[in-house]
């Protein structure tokens, strides 16, 4: 019975702070804020990528680890209203970030050849759309998707040396699409809105060895980033 009555009361108590955050109406902050067919903000927010890998057919066992770290980015947004559910942004950003890689060939015998630490900053232009659902209170969820581009600025792609002199060497261009999620949070001065986002390319970054053979590249048939954003944007 005892535990009966706290099963109840705990019910009630979250059918009522449901009925507060949701269902009563409250004084909304920034009322006109999404009016303006033009709005503008910054971006700061963390970033971790990764790689994927594709072997060539004869090469069926993964032998390349990637360590991941957190990285950071910043940025700014352009965002053109459509209507009161759909917006077209623009979020140029620069982003630093590094992954570690590890070639696990028994050939390689020293750091020096196994390990290959793959500093990137890049020019990341994504252009989205996003859609909202009705504005709560003084928050509003949504969704978000689109295309971007990037210039790897350390790509090291002209570099004439490869990993048999120590160099790892990607594409500097590279397309992407990317879909994620987030909510805008309307506090008594600005708006404040952060969001969680995947970042996936969609074509081969790898400059392969000058040897057809190396024991670096010659297994690999793409190499593709993928990444995870968490973007803290203020408007």
């Amino acid at each position: 019975m005892k535990r009966l009555f706290i099963l109840i009361v705990i019910l009630v108590c979250t059918q009522e702070v449901s009925a507060q955050l949701f269902s009563k109406e409250k004084v909304q902050n920034l009322q006109n804020f999404d009016k303006p067919r033009f709005s503008w903000g910054y971006i700061l927010g963390l970033n971790s990528y990764d790689f994927n890998f594709d072997y060539t057919s004869d090469f069926e066992d993964e032998d390349i680890t990637v360590d991941k770290t957190v990285g950071f980015s910043v940025g700014l947004l352009g965002n053109m209203r459509i209507n009161d559910y759909l917006d077209l942004r623009l979020e140029p950003m620069v982003t630093f970030t590094r992954r570690d890689i590890t070639f696990n060939n028994p050939l390689f015998t020293s750091q020096f050849e196994s390990f290959r630490e793959v500093r990137s900053t890049y020019v990341h232009i994504p252009l989205l759309l996003k859609v909202s659902a009705k504005r709560l209170n003084n928050f509003k969820p949504f969704i978000v998707g689109g295309i971007s581009t990037s210039i790897n600025l350390s790509s090291n792609e002209d570099n004439p040396d490869d990993n048999n002199a120590g160099e790892f060497r990607m594409k500097t261009n590279t397309n992407y699409f990317e879909i994620g999620f987030g909510v805008d949070l309307y506090l008594y001065y600005f708006k404040f809105t952060p969001s969680i986002r995947g970042v996936f390319a969609m074509s081969d970054e790898l400059v392969q060895d000058n040897d057809p053979n190396s024991p670096y590249t010659s297994t690999i048939d793409q190499m593709s980033t993928r990444g995870i954003f968490i973007n803290f944007t203020f408007q």
